[in-house]
């Protein structure tokens, strides 16, 4: 072939290599059934990058913003959703070079879901393989252990009659429910209903602090502490790491090439929600934000409220989905049930999955310092700083940059550019996310746990009302004698 292209048996489009046909049902399944649950197409990949990058993060970025300040919050929250979009572009660039070098090597990837640890192993060798599946794993865990713990944070504003350790329990048992969907292709209605949720909670924070104005003697005197200023920013660069199933959502597309801009137009729109939702909340109630971390905590209870409680709730069994199901493939293809056809034999098999995320959950229950140090330990890792990384050694070699299938964009320079830029993130994302991040956020972290204890039952709840003691009553003395 000329030019050195290799022969492939599937079409070539412009730079990139046809992975599926789109719309192309071998089984003919129903019309209803495809339009709820099959989805593979660009939209339904942008729903799901907004859908998971913006859940119950929402509710404590006015935290960060208290920690922060006003303008801080607003910076990180542009900052960070920009390097997020970048390095997600890289992981969807990796993912489809490691694809199309495999598919001209026969491999068949039908039955087969590709994971961001199997990128790395096919284009970097073992050692990077066991480096990903690691801090990946670890995020994922962790991640779906925040969902948990945002679950009984949020129905507790609800109903109080039961503390947050119990509520934990009961979503523990509603989220292991998720081991029956069978992959990304079929969060199709979930991911669009997820963004309407989301939608509606942000802006009813921002109309709802409005509406509300601040507080008496409202002060807004952060950044007052470093510990507390990184520790915010930590759990923004949380915020805009929702990317590690980016390769999971990429392969249940029908055209994961299509993939590149994708997740920094799900950024965009994340943002319109982000930014005047916590500007908005701190704004109304500034420092008290330091001790509630879950903004539903200081607005007034209706029922504009509870219905945002509720499609929250909602949303994060949505977003547990998107978390636990990655670490369901894993153990799927460690036990060797992953290519199993019965659905219910590999939901069987992955429940064991849910136990640990269960179990730390209620261990470590602190809604919103979690955040941060997941953040910093591992966000900044997986997300930020592995994919930068294997971007610049994958296309090391002249060699291997000149027979890329994806050319880095010409007005950022090419070649030069986009290693300058993963230098720069591996730098930044090493010093201040992991590095300042990480020290803020453990001490932060120990804070919470010499504060409440582990296996706390009801974390920053609001103290019992004592109830005034009974009048002491005196027995009647009776000063006549008898005679």
């Amino acid at each position: 072939m000329e030019n050195g292209e290799k022969a492939v048996e599937t079409v070539v489009v412009g730079n990139y290599v046809e992975m599926e046909s789109e719309g192309k049902d071998s089984d003919m399944k129903s019309k209803l059934s495809n339009l709820f649950w099959h989805g593979g197409s660009v939209y339904d990949a942008w729903f799901s990058c907004a859908s998971n990058q913006v859940a119950q993060v929402l509710l404590t970025l006015p935290y960060s913003f208290s920690q922060l300040g006003m303008l801080s919050g607003i910076l990180f929250q542009l900052f960070y959703g920009i390097l997020g979009s970048w390095t997600a572009y890289l992981i969807s660039i990796l993912y489809v070079e490691y694809r199309t070098r495999k598919e001209r090597e026969k491999v068949n990837f039908r039955n087969h879901v590709i994971q961001w640890f199997e990128v790395l192993d096919g284009l970097l060798g073992k050692h990077w393989r066991n480096v990903g599946l690691a801090f990946n794993c670890t995020f994922l865990l962790f991640g779906s252990v925040i969902q948990l713990i945002a679950c009984a944070s949020n129905i507790y504003y609800i109903n109080d009659n039961l503390d947050k350790r119990t509520w934990t329990y009961i979503f523990g048992a509603c989220c292991a429910t998720t081991v029956f969907i069978p992959s990304f292709h079929n969060y199709r209605v979930w991911s669009f209903l997820g963004l309407l949720m989301t939608t509606y909670t942000a802006w009813y924070l921002t109309i709802a602090s409005i509406l509300h104005g601040q507080v008496e003697g409202v002060k807004h005197s952060g950044p007052s502490k470093l510990v507390l200023y990184f520790t915010g920013a930590t759990n923004i660069l949380y915020t805009f790491g929702g990317h590690a199933v980016t390769v999971e959502i990429m392969h249940a597309m029908w055209k994961p090439q299509k993939f590149k801009s994708i997740y920094l137009f799900a950024t965009l729109y994340v943002l319109t929600l982000t930014l005047p939702s916590a500007s908005a909340v701190y704004w109304a109630f500034g420092d008290l934000l330091l001790n509630h971390s879950n903004a539903f905590a200081l607005l007034p209870k209706n029922l504009f409220r509870d219905f945002a409680v509720v499609l929250m709730l909602i949303h994060q069994f949505i977003t547990f989905g998107f978390a636990c199901t990655p670490l369901y493939f894993v153990w799927e293809k460690l036990i060797g049930m992953h290519e199993c056809r019965s659905m219910c034999k590999r939901a069987a098999a992955r429940l064991p999955v849910v136990i640990p995320i269960w179990f730390l959950a209620i261990i470590f229950p602190f809604f919103g310092p979690i955040n941060s140090t997941v953040g910093s330990l591992l966000v900044s890792f997986t997300v930020y700083i592995i994919p930068a990384l294997a971007h610049i050694f994958t296309f090391r070699s002249s060699a291997a940059r000149e027979n890329a299938v994806e050319q880095p964009p010409r007005f950022l320079g090419r070649w030069t550019g986009a290693f300058t830029i993963n230098a720069f993130i591996v730098v930044w994302v090493f010093i201040v996310g992991f590095g300042f991040g990480g020290w803020a956020s453990m001490i932060n972290f120990v804070h919470q746990i010499d504060t409440f204890g582990l296996f706390t039952k009801c974390y920053q709840c609001p103290p019992p009302v004592m109830a005034a003691p009974p009048p002491i009553s005196h027995p009647h003395v009776n000063h006549t004698h008898s005679l």
